[in-house]
């Protein structure tokens, strides 16, 4: 009985200060419904959106440009090119399902969907199940920020355009295959409808030790009403396997003893 007296007083003097605990977060907490009706006033950019590179070439397009090094880049990236061209083709990020981070993630070829909530607007990507949050809540960037495969974004709306800023990379993050960038890379992007069912993102990428000039790139996205994101689990099946030349992804899809496939060292 003493026993019994003993748990009851503990688990009632627990409960206590659980609804304490809960009523103090009740009364600070911001009301759940609170800043929706501001979503309205924005642009419609909901929906599944597909990378469509032809509208690049079209007149309100602009071409794919390639970065403009400084010096100690291009030789970097000139080694790279040698190394590529002797070895073949690293895929080790890949098959290690390493995502590619800012501005890579934007540039792959699946689809994205945006959605919008007070204070943020989320971008989800098919491309390894990323997730993308732009505060838009009126902070500032961070003087001392992470260093982040994606980043820290910090947007704003300028009429119908989301205005983005991102700083903070993860040092595995590259500007394009085989030039990394320093720490003073930032990224900024516009982003707006062209069309009710065209989208546009304008990205404008600074690093003054990697890059001569800004680089200034543009992508275009086709709203695909019927689309899905898709799961994408890139450890799912991920092999690599040598091919006497280089390296690929061996997806082993035929084997029916194990669905992942043998490792090539259990082949033999």
């Amino acid at each position: 009985m003493q026993t019994w007296s003993i748990w009851a007083r503990a688990l009632v003097g627990a409960a206590a200060l659980a609804i304490t605990a809960n009523g103090a977060a009740q009364d600070s907490a911001i009301p759940r419904a609170h800043g929706y009706a501001e979503l309205e006033s924005l642009p419609d950019f909901s929906g599944v959106w597909n990378p469509d590179w032809s509208l690049l070439f079209g007149d309100s397009g602009r071409r794919p440009v390639e970065p403009k090094l400084t010096q100690p880049a291009q030789a970097k990236y000139d080694a790279f090119l040698k190394k590529q061209k002797e070895e073949g083709v690293d895929q080790s990020a890949q098959v290690h399902c390493i995502p590619p981070g800012m501005p890579g993630i934007m540039r792959q070829p699946y689809p994205i969907e945006f959605l919008f909530s007070p204070g943020r607007v989320t971008i989800f990507a098919e491309t390894y199940s990323q997730a993308r949050r732009i505060y838009t809540d009126g902070r500032e960037l961070p003087d001392d920020p992470d260093l982040l495969f994606n980043g820290t974004s910090v947007g704003h709306w300028e009429g119908d355009t989301l205005m983005v800023d991102t700083v903070g990379f993860s040092p595995l993050v590259n500007i394009a295959a085989g030039i990394s960038h320093s720490e003073e890379m930032r990224i900024h992007e516009k982003i707006w409808l062209d069309k009710p069912d065209v989208l546009r993102i304008e990205t404008t990428i600074t690093d003054p030790e990697v890059l001569a000039e800004p680089l200034v790139q543009q992508l275009a996205f086709k709203r695909q009403p019927d689309w899905e994101i898709r799961e994408y689990v890139c450890a799912e099946n991920n092999r690599l396997v040598p091919d006497g030349g280089g390296a690929n992804i061996d997806l082993k899809l035929d084997d029916e003893d194990d669905p992942f496939g043998p490792l090539p060292d259990e082949e033999n």
